[in-house]
């Protein structure tokens, strides 16, 4: 399970360092692709393939499935983990992300959420700083059992 937040940087070449927490469970190999939000998402292969396998099921005759498959797989690219627990971000995701020098990694349960540390602080409440309001952010999830 990926959880915490961190503050990293982006270096010269485009290469980020994943935090070591996160390191083991993300393994040698990844899936880096965009999210729905303006920030990046890190996938282990496994999860990547159990999320393929939900895009397959989509029916191709629907204009909206093709477009969120085009989403995802126009922008996913394999990454390796290099030893030192870097991977490198591809130019376009980099531009998706407004990742230019300093962001934060967010674990996000069974996936890694990479974010510019601006477009994160934009995501915060500017009264008290916090991501949301965990009331108000549950209203309507109750469908889910939440």
């Amino acid at each position: 399970m990926f959880v915490g937040k961190y503050y990293n940087s982006i270096d010269s070449k485009s290469r980020v360092i994943v935090p070591a927490k996160f390191r083991e469970e993300l393994g040698s190999k990844c899936v880096i692709a965009k999210a729905l939000d303006e920030c990046l998402t890190i996938y282990t292969c496994d999860e990547w393939q159990k999320f393929v396998d939900k895009l397959d099921a989509l029916p191709t005759s629907n204009p909206k499935a093709r477009k969120v498959k085009r989403h995802y797989f126009s922008s996913a690219a394999e990454c390796d983990v290099d030893k030192q627990g870097r991977i490198t971000i591809p130019q376009e995701l980099k531009i998706y992300a407004g990742i230019e020098k300093e962001l934060i990694t967010v674990g996000s349960n069974k996936t890694i959420e990479i974010w510019s540390k601006e477009f994160w602080e934009e995501q915060l409440d500017p009264d008290t700083g916090e991501l949301m309001d965990a009331s108000e952010a549950a209203e309507g999830l109750e469908i889910y059992g939440f």
